[in-house]
C-alpha cells in the first residue's frame, strides 16, 4: 500500500500477529470458532502482505491481480457461508474490500492521490464508513465479556471471546488504515 514506511511496518506487524493468533484459534474444540478463525487468518496474513510499504518491496502487477483472485474466492466462500450466519457477511465485505484494494493497486501501482482533484471514490468511501462503524461496534463489544464457559470451567486461551473480538477489532482498524492510504 502507499504511505510512509514506519506506519506500514506497524500495520504489517499488527496484521501478521493477528493472523498468527487466528491460526492458533483454528485448534479450538468449537467447530464454528475454527471456521471463523481460518477466514480471519487469511485476512490477517493477506492484509500483512498487502501492507508492506511500497518503498521496500513494490510487488509486480500480477501479484495484485493474484491478491484480487484470492480475496475474490474468499468472498465467494463467505457468500456461501452467509446463509448460516451474519458474521460471514462481514467476511464477505472484508474480502470484497481486499479484492477492491488489490484491483485498484493493479490498475495504478504507482503512487497516486485520490483526494487531490477527484475526491474520494464512492466505493472507498462506503468501505471506510462500514469499517469505521465496525471498529466502533467491535470496540464497544470488548467491554467485559465473561471468560468462563457453562459450568464454571475456564475457557482455553484460544476460545476466549474477548481475544477473538480484539483480533477482529485490530483487523478492522487495519482495514481503515489501508483504505485511507489507498
Amino acid at each position: 500500500m502507499h504511505g510512509s514506511a514506519s506506519p506500514g511496518w506497524l500495520l504489517v506487524a499488527l496484521c501478521a500477529a493477528t493472523g498468527t493468533y487466528c491460526l492458533l484459534r483454528m485448534r479450538s474444540g468449537v467447530e464454528e470458532q475454527r471456521r471463523a478463525a481460518g477466514g480471519e487468518a487469511l485476512m490477517g496474513f493477506g492484509m500483512a502482505a498487502m501492507a508492506v510499504p511500497a518503498a521496500v518491496a513494490a510487488p509486480p502487477r500480477w501479484a495484485w491481480l493474484a491478491y484480487a483472485v484470492v480475496f475474490g474466492a474468499a468472498g465467494v466462500r463467505a457468500l456461501w457461508g452467509a446463509q448460516t450466519g451474519a458474521h460471514h457477511l462481514h467476511h464477505l465485505v472484508g474480502a470484497f474490500a481486499m479484492a477492491y484494494m488489490a484491483g485498484v493497486m493493479a490498475a495504478s501501482p504507482a503512487h497516486h492521490e485520490h483526494g487531490a482533484a477527484s475526491g474520494l471514490p464512492p466505493v472507498t468511501g462506503v468501505l471506510l464508513l462500514y469499517f469505521a462503524g465496525y471498529v466502533l461496534w467491535s470496540g464497544v463489544r470488548l467491554i467485559p465479556v465473561a471468560s468462563v464457559a457453562g459450568g464454571g470451567r475456564s475457557v482455553g486461551w484460544g476460545d476466549r471471546p474477548e481475544l477473538a473480538r480484539a483480533c477482529r477489532l485490530s483487523m478492522g482498524i487495519a482495514m481503515v488504515a489501508m483504505l485511507l492510504t489507498l
